[in-house]
């Protein structure tokens, strides 16, 4: 069976990194091991770049191993361009480029997902193939 493809958004890979143990973390170690294939691009990239070292407290990275860290994810995921829209049921406009990129993924080799924990995001889920951390775990925890 192909692994499941997926759009990760910024704040399940900042809680997977802050939190191994969560349910993101869960996610983020399927990654690792092949199960899931991720997808992501530049605008999450440096979203992740410039909130990490908010979290420092949590993780313990130094600048360097951010950078570092979000390197090695750049290269480890598929990196797509995401599509222009202007979906207009979005609440938070700084989300178009992540569903852009959930679009940009679907049409370009497939996503089965975008998984994020951002509610106005999820608020689309009716619409697109949006859903929780703990939603995807449920259903494909057992990868």
């Amino acid at each position: 069976m192909a692994a499941l493809r997926v759009v990760l958004d910024t704040n399940v890979l900042l809680s997977g990194i802050a939190y191994p143990a969560s349910v993101p973390g869960k996610i983020l170690a399927a990654w690792r091991h092949g199960s899931v294939e991720v997808l992501l691009c530049v605008y999450i990239l440096d979203e992740l770049r410039r909130v990490l070292p908010r979290l420092r407290q949590r993780h313990g990275l130094t600048s360097a191993e951010i950078e570092d860290l979000v390197d090695i994810l750049s290269i480890q995921a598929e990196i797509v361009e995401p599509m222009d829209g202007d979906e207009p049921e979005l609440r938070d406009a700084a989300d178009q480029p992540v569903l852009g990129a959930l679009l940009a993924a679907r049409k370009g080799g497939g996503a089965d997902y975008l998984i994020t924990g951002d509610k106005d995001l999820l608020a689309l889920a009716d619409r697109y193939s949006i859903i929780s951390p703990a939603r995807f775990w449920t259903a494909h925890g057992g990868l």
